[in-house]
C-alpha cells in the first residue's frame, strides 16, 4: 500500500525560491537607503531653495525699498508707481511661504515677519507725511529709519540662511551615515545570504541524497524477498513519481506472488485432503474382523456398537469435502476410533477425553486429533509391555484452543525425539511424503502441515517425550461459525 502522500518539495522550485529570497534580502535595504536618500536629498533641496529665497528678499528689504521711497520723497515717481506696496506684499507672501516650509529658522523668520510690519508702518507714515506736505528732512528721515529696519531683516534673513546652512550640513552628514550604514549592512546581508544559501544547498543536497537512500533502501528490500517493503512518500517532487511507480510495481509483484503463494496452498490443502480421505485398509481389515467375530459368538450389541462406531469414524472422516467441523463432531469421531481400537486392545489400552462443553460448538480443522490419538497407539502403547493410557484434553487460552494428547507409552530418547522432530518439520520434503507412513512422523507431520496451512500460523505441534511417555500439543485461535470466511468449507 503506497504511504499516505506528504508535502513535496521541487528541486528547480527550491533553488528558485533560494535565488528570490537571496534577490529580495539583497534588495530591500537598497531600496530602503535609496528611498531614505532621496527623502534626504529632497529635503536638503528644500533647504538650498529656502536659502535662495532667503537671499532673494535681502536686498528688496535692505536698498531696493529704501531707494523707492526715497525717489518718491524726491518727487522723481508718485507713490503709486514706485511699487513699494507691491513689494511689501511679495516680501510677506514669501516670508509666510518660508515659515509655512521651514524645520528651523522660524524664530529667525517669525521676528522677521514681524520686523516687516513695522517696516511696513514707516512707510505707510512716510505716505502720509508726503500727502500731508511733510517737509522733505522729516520724509527723509522716516526713509532712513525704512532703511535701518530693512538692514535688520537682512539681518533676520541672514540668521535663518545660517540655520539653513547648519541644517544642510546635518541633512548631508546623515547622508554620508546614511550610505556608509547601507555599505555595511550590505555587506553583513551578503555574508549572512551566502551562508544561507550554502546551508540551504546542503539541506537540498541531504534531501537529495535521502531519497536516493530511500530508494535504494526499498529497492534493496525487495530484491532481498520483502514484498511489503515500499518506497515512502518522497518529499522531493522529481523522485515522487519514480516512487509511486516502483510501489505500483512491488503491489503488482506482491499481488502475484500472493496468487502463486495461495494456489500453491490450495494445491497443497487438496493434497492432504486427498491424503486423509485415503482409508487405511489394516484399520479398515481389522475392524471388519472384529465385527465378524462379534456377530459369530453372537454378541449382536457389541456388532452394533462397532457398526456405528465405524459408520461414525468414516461419515465424519469424508465429511462432505469440507475442511472445518465442529470440536463435537471432531470428538465424536475420536470416540468412534477409540471404541473400535478399545474392542481391539481391550487388555492394553485405556483412555479418556477431557474436553469442556463450552467448547464443542466451536469450529476446528478435520482429522487434527485423531492421528495424533493413531500415533500415541501404535508407537507408544502397543510397543511398551503392560499397554499404557492416553488421554485427550483441551482447554481454552483467551482467543485461543490448546489440545493435548497424552500416553504413558514406552516414549523416546532424546536422540530419537530429535529425529521426529526434524523429520516432521522438514521443510524441503513435499507433501505427498506424508504419505509414507514408516514411522512416527507421518501422522505428526500430517497435521503439523494443516495446523500451519489453515490457520496460516508458523507454530504447529509442540512434542515432548521421555521415557515415562510422550506429550503432544499445538495452540490454534478458537473460531466460531462466523469467524470462517465464506471460501473454507464447514461440515454442518
Amino acid at each position: 500500500m503506497i504511504n499516505p502522500i506528504t508535502p513535496r518539495t521541487s528541486i528547480i522550485g527550491r533553488l528558485s525560491s533560494t535565488t528570490r529570497r537571496m534577490a529580495i534580502v539583497l534588495l530591500l535595504p537598497v531600496l530602503f537607503s535609496l528611498t531614505v536618500m532621496f527623502l534626504v536629498a529632497a529635503r536638503y533641496q528644500s533647504a538650498l531653495s529656502r536659502m535662495e529665497t532667503a537671499a532673494s528678499l535681502k536686498p528688496i528689504v535692505g536698498t531696493e525699498l529704501a531707494g523707492q521711497l526715497f525717489s518718491v520723497a524726491a518727487g522723481r515717481v508718485s507713490f503709486e508707481d514706485s511699487g513699494v506696496d507691491a513689494l511689501l506684499d511679495s516680501v510677506d507672501r514669501t516670508l509666510d511661504r518660508l515659515l509655512a516650509g521651514a524645520a528651523s529658522g522660524t524664530l529667525e523668520l517669525t521676528v522677521a515677519r514681524r520686523t516687516l510690519d513695522t517696516l511696513g508702518s514707516y512707510v505707510d507714515r512716510a505716505r502720509r507725511g508726503m500727502a500731508e506736505g511733510m517737509p522733505i528732512s522729516e520724509v527723509e528721515r522716516i526713509v532712513d529709519e525704512v532703511r535701518d529696519v530693512g538692514d535688520l531683516i537682512a539681518d533676520m534673513l541672514d540668521d535663518f540662511i545660517s540655520v539653513e546652512v547648519e541644517e544642510a550640513e546635518r541633512v548631508g552628514e546623515s547622508i554620508r551615515r546614511l550610505v556608509w550604514a547601507t555599505a555595511l549592512v550590505e555587506a553583513a546581508l551578503v555574508v549572512v545570504t551566502v551562508s544561507q544559501a550554502g546551508l540551504s544547498s546542503l539541506r537540498l543536497a541531504d534531501m537529495i541524497r535521502m531519497a536516493i537512500r530511500q530508494l535504494e533502501g526499498s529497492m534493496r528490500r525487495l530484491t532481498g524477498g520483502d514484498l511489503r517493503a515500499r518506497v515512502p512518500d518522497m518529499n522531493v517532487e522529481e523522485f515522487a513519481e519514480l516512487a509511486q511507480q516502483t510501489n505500483v510495481m512491488a503491489n503488482r509483484l506482491e499481488g502475484l506472488i500472493e496468487k502463486s503463494r495461495q494456489e500453491q496452498e490450495n494445491l497443497a490443502k487438496s493434497e492432504l485432503r486427498l491424503l486423509q480421505a485415503q482409508i487405511n485398509p489394516h484399520f479398515l481389515y481389522n475392524t471388519l474382523d472384529a465385527i465378524i467375530w462379534q456377530a459369530e459368538s453372537g454378541q449382536s450389541e457389541q456388532v452394533i456398537r462397532l457398526t456405528r462406531a465405524l459408520s461414525d469414524f468414516f461419515r465424519i472422516s469424508l465429511s462432505s469435502g469440507a475442511d472445518w467441523i465442529t470440536l463435537e463432531r471432531e470428538v465424536m469421531h475420536l470416540s468412534g476410533y477409540l471404541s473400535i481400537q478399545k474392542t481391539r486392545y481391550r487388555d492394553i489400552l485405556n483412555y479418556a477425553i477431557d474436553i469442556p462443553e463450552d467448547m464443542l460448538q466451536g469450529y476446528i480443522v478435520k482429522l487434527l486429533l485423531q492421528p495424533l490419538v493413531e500415533n500415541a497407539l501404535y508407537h507408544g502403547i502397543k510397543s511398551k509391555r503392560g499397554g499404557g493410557f492416553i488421554r485427550v484434553s483441551a482447554a481454552r487460552d483467551g482467543d485461543y484452543a490448546r489440545f493435548c494428547v497424552e500416553d504413558t507409552g514406552k516414549g523416546m530418547t532424546p536422540e530419537e525425539l530429535e529425529k521426529v522432530i526434524s523429520d516432521m518439520r522438514a521443510e524441503s520434503a513435499p507433501v505427498a511424503a506424508v504419505a509414507t507412513p514408516d514411522g512416527s512422523s507421518f501422522g505428526l507431520r500430517n497435521v503439523d502441515l494443516r495446523i500451519r496451512l489453515y490457520y496460516h500460523q508458523d507454530e504447529g505441534l509442540q512434542i515432548e517425550s521421555d521415557r515415562g511417555g510422550t506429550r503432544v500439543s499445538f495452540r490454534v485461535p478458537y473460531r466460531s461459525r462466523e469467524d470462517i470466511t465464506n471460501d473454507e468449507g464447514i461440515y454442518r
